[in-house]
């Protein structure tokens, strides 16, 4: 999955306008401006397509994070330059206020079955023997639980 395909469907899940998109950034210390929004947005075979590099994608997740759950007092988290799914998955757990038993069940949503010890093995520290790599599959997903759980409230 590209950080293009997940900046789109957390775009779609949470109909976030440009603006929005804009204000997120910000919120995290990026400015971007609505071409850049558009371009990450098109399909790779569109000329104006645009990738969207990990730091761009951290900086979303670390503002999506302010958006949902309100600032913190202090400095502005650092954007990592390096961004894997089990990072992605991190951040949108404390952006969308998730316990382990909601993941659970937005990922059964999607017809997908983990057990707690999976999920967990998915926050350690890389270099614990238990850690497991979090793969494209969980995080397409886990997306996939979100849209239907969180389009479902609505």
């Amino acid at each position: 999955m590209t950080n293009n395909d997940i900046l789109r469907r957390l775009r779609y899940t949470f109909d976030i306008t440009d603006s929005q998109m804009i204000k997120i950034f910000a919120d995290a210390g990026k400015e971007v401006d609505r071409s850049d929004i558009s371009n990450w947005m098109k399909k790779e075979e569109d000329p104006a397509y645009k990738n969207l590099v990990d730091k761009s994608l951290s900086y979303f997740l670390n503002g999506f994070i302010i958006n949902r759950r309100g600032k913190k007092e202090g400095p502005l988290p650092n954007a990592e330059s390096k961004l894997n799914n089990n990072i992605i998955l991190r951040k949108l757990k404390i952006a969308l206020n998730l316990k382990d038993d909601d993941v659970l069940e937005l990922l059964s949503y999607a017809d997908f079955r983990l057990s707690k010890h999976e999920l967990s093995a998915f926050f350690r520290k890389p270099t614990q023997s238990q850690f497991r790599k979090c793969k494209d599959q969980v995080i397409r997903n886990f997306l996939h639980g979100v849209q239907i759980g969180f389009k479902k409230e609505e």
